[in-house]
């Protein structure tokens, strides 16, 4: 008794998840383009050109659109409920999936139960419990053939464009165009773009010049002062710290006469060198040896 009411517990908490899980999955819905008025354009199944929805999914697992809601009135959120159980609504990652907007709902999954025209121009998604607003837009009112798209897949800004793309993404077409094109297009040949050019650099000269010169004349302002007396002060003060040719003449005689004084003493000063020699018992011997006697003369008295 215990293991089946664990097998009913658990198969409880699967579904509860898996709803969970595909509740969340649903949010990733999103309308990405809508034609109002179809004249040569997308075909259905029958042969028939009508007014469409393009639907999304912006999430990169597959989502099932099965028991979601369209509407074109925000009024009455349950005006079509999408079919449960079809393949055609499961939607892959990144994939789309077209309505026909053609009021005739019998025959298929895919034709809605509502016109969507210049009168009828809102479409809304809603969730499973027909509350849940998913994703709206208002469409502006269209030429024929023209659509209403994201100008990027699921998430763009809306931008009204004369390239339909169904079942197909956006940015193929819905290219911005840049700055440089659009000068292209106004200077073919680059006149325009020579001219600015050398505009630009002789502007830019002309300015170093205008600052060169004015730097210039504020570096010269304090010389052309001095010279004019106006900083006689500021001479004084540098010709005072000036050493004057006296005092190195002096300097020079007081160094002479040190020197020839030193000079002239020189002779009274004593140097001590010592002379080493080497000293040895032997060699002392030696020495004395090699003295030569001396020889006492006697003289004989005369008689």
């Amino acid at each position: 008794m215990r293991k089946i009411i664990s097998l009913f517990a658990l198969a409880g908490i699967i579904l509860i998840g898996k709803n969970n899980c595909s509740a969340q999955n649903i949010t990733d819905l999103r309308i990405n383009e809508v034609m109002l008025k179809n004249s040569t354009s997308y075909v259905d199944n029958y042969g028939r050109r009508s007014a469409w929805v393009e639907i999304m999914n912006t999430g990169y697992n597959s989502v099932n659109a099965g028991s979601c809601f369209l509407t074109n009135d925000i009024n009455n959120p349950r005006k079509y409920r999408i079919p449960y159980g079809d393949p055609v609504t499961n939607i892959s990652k990144r994939q789309f999936l077209i309505f026909y907007a053609d009021a005739t709902s019998q025959h298929g999954t895919l034709h809605l139960n509502f016109l969507l025209d210049s009168t009828n121009r809102f479409i809304a998604l809603f969730s499973p419990d027909g509350r849940t607003l998913i994703d709206s837009v208002t469409v502006p009112n269209l030429a024929t053939d023209f659509v209403y798209s994201r100008e990027s897949d699921g998430t763009g800004e809306w931008i009204v464009t004369d390239v339909a793309t169904p079942n197909a993404t956006n940015e193929l077409f819905n290219k911005k165009v840049s700055a440089a094109e659009r000068f292209i297009k106004v200077d073919p040949t680059g006149i325009i773009m020579t001219v600015t050019a050398m505009l630009v650099v002789f502007t830019a000269l002309l300015i170093l010049y205008r600052i060169f010169k004015f730097t210039g004349k504020v570096s010269q302002k304090p010389v052309r002062l001095r010279k004019n007396g106006k900083g006689s002060k500021e001479m004084e003060l540098e010709s005072s710290e000036e050493i004057p040719g006296e005092v190195f003449a002096a300097i020079s005689t007081a160094l002479f006469l040190y020197e020839n004084e030193v000079h002239d003493h020189e002779s009274t000063t004593l140097t001590i060198e010592r002379v080493s020699r080497r000293y040895s018992p032997w060699s002392s011997k030696i020495y004395g040896l090699r003295q030569t006697p001396n020889h006492v003369v006697t003289r004989k008295p005369k008689l």
